[in-house]
C-alpha cells in the first residue's frame, strides 16, 4: 500500500516477488518451481481454450435446436399443403363423378372444373414438395450442428481431464502425470480442430 511517501508490503508480497524472481532466473527450488510454473501456465492456457470450446459447444447445441424447430415448422406446413391437396383431389373426384352422371349440355362445366382442380393440385404439390425439401435440409443442418456439438463436448471434456491431471501432477510432482497432462491436452485441442473443420 502506498501513501504519504512510503510503501508498505502486504504479508504475501515478499513471497510472490521471491517466487517470481526465482522463476525468472530458472531456479527450481525444493518445490520444483519450474514444474509449478509450467503446469500453472499450461492450466491457464488450457482453461481458456476449454472455455472457448464450451461456448462453441453451447452455441452449436442451440443452433441444432433452432434448426430442428425450423424443420418441424416446414414439415407442418408441408402437411398442411398435402391436406389441401387431398381436399382438391376429393373435389376433383366429385366433379369426375358428376361428369359421368350429368347430361351432355352440362359436361363442359364439369370438364373445366376438373381441369382447374388438376392445375391447382399441381401447384399445391410443388409447394408441398418444396416445403418437404426445406424440412429435410433443416434436419440435415440440425444433425450437423449436433455432431459438431458432440465434438466440442469431447474436446472440452479432454481439456477438463487434462486440467485435473495438471492438478494431480502439481500435488504429486510426478513427471509422467505432467506428460499425461500435455498429451490429453493435445488430444482435446485436436478434437477441437475436428470441430472447427466440421469433421
Amino acid at each position: 500500500m502506498s501513501g504519504g511517501g512510503f510503501h508498505v508490503h502486504g504479508p504475501h508480497d515478499h513471497e510472490l516477488e521471491h517466487a517470481t524472481q526465482h522463476a525468472a532466473e530458472g531456479h527450481h527450488g525444493v518445490d520444483g518451481g519450474s514444474m509449478t510454473n509450467q503446469i500453472a501456465m499450461f492450466t491457464a492456457v488450457i482453461a481458456t481454450v476449454g472455455a472457448i470450446f464450451a461456448y462453441m459447444g453451447g452455441a452449436t447445441q442451440a443452433n441444432a435446436g433452432l434448426y430442428k424447430n425450423e424443420a418441424a415448422i416446414k414439415k407442418t406446413e408441408a402437411s398442411n399443403q398435402w391436406n389441401y391437396y387431398q381436399a382438391k383431389s376429393s373435389k376433383q373426384n366429385l366433379m369426375e363423378l358428376a361428369l359421368a352422371l350429368v347430361t351432355d349440355d352440362k359436361k363442359d362445366f364439369y370438364k373445366k372444373e376438373i381441369d382447374r382442380y388438376k392445375l391447382e393440385k399441381a401447384e399445391i404439390k410443388l409447394a408441398a414438395d418444396k416445403l418437404e425439401a426445406d424440412a429435410t435440409e433443416w434436419n440435415k443442418k440440425s444433425d450437423e450442428q449436433m455432431h459438431q456439438h458432440h465434438r466440442w463436448a469431447q474436446a472440452t471434456t479432454a481439456l477438463q481431464v487434462s486440467i485435473a491431471l495438471a492438478a494431480i501432477a502439481l500435488l504429486t510432482k510426478k513427471k509422467w502425470l505432467e506428460w499425461g497432462m500435455f498429451g490429453v491436452g493435445a488430444i482435446g485441442v485436436a478434437i477441437g480442430g475436428l470441430a472447427i473443420a466440421h469433421i
